[in-house]
């Protein structure tokens, strides 16, 4: 009997199974679904490119990595200007900024000086070391400590 009503409830469930129905708002393997051949957001596709456009825009290379060799002075005070000299900043649209790890949620005003080279002052923070972060199109770099003094 126990055999039976296991062969029983088996069937029944792989009935089941089979006989499910796909819901008609989702399509199955191997369906075209209109507006997924070029996009599937509605918008228009890529039609051609505007000559003028892509001249002006910033070719960024992601490949270089930006380091940073050294920074000069290595003491400062707050709002004095420092330079930072290293390689593959990139050109001056594809960099981001500066940041003092000392006053990470300051905005650090600088100057993009050339691909090797910035400028930039000394934000008002609490005296210390701070690391030094640039952002450019190939990522960051932070470099040795800077001793910021007290004002």
């Amino acid at each position: 009997m126990r055999t039976f009503m296991t062969v029983a409830l088996g069937s029944v469930v792989a009935l089941g199974v089979l006989c499910m129905a796909v819901p008609s708002g989702q399509a199955q393997e191997g369906a075209m679904v209109e507006g997924a051949g070029y996009t599937m957001f509605n918008t228009e596709s890529i039609k051609g490119s505007d000559t003028n456009k892509l001249e002006k825009d910033p070719v960024c290379d992601r490949s270089k990595r930006p380091s940073i060799g050294k920074v000069e002075p290595d003491e400062a005070k707050p709002g004095d200007k420092i330079v930072i000299k290293g390689e593959n900043f990139g050109s001056k649209e594809c960099f981001h900024g500066v940041t003092f790890s000392a006053a990470p949620k300051d905005k650090i005003e600088y100057q993009f000086v050339n691909e090797s080279t910035i400028e930039a002052v000394v934000p008002d923070a609490k005296a210390g070391m701070s690391f030094i972060i640039v952002v450019a199109g190939g990522g960051s770099a932070q470099s040795k400590p800077l001793l910021i003094q007290a004002k």
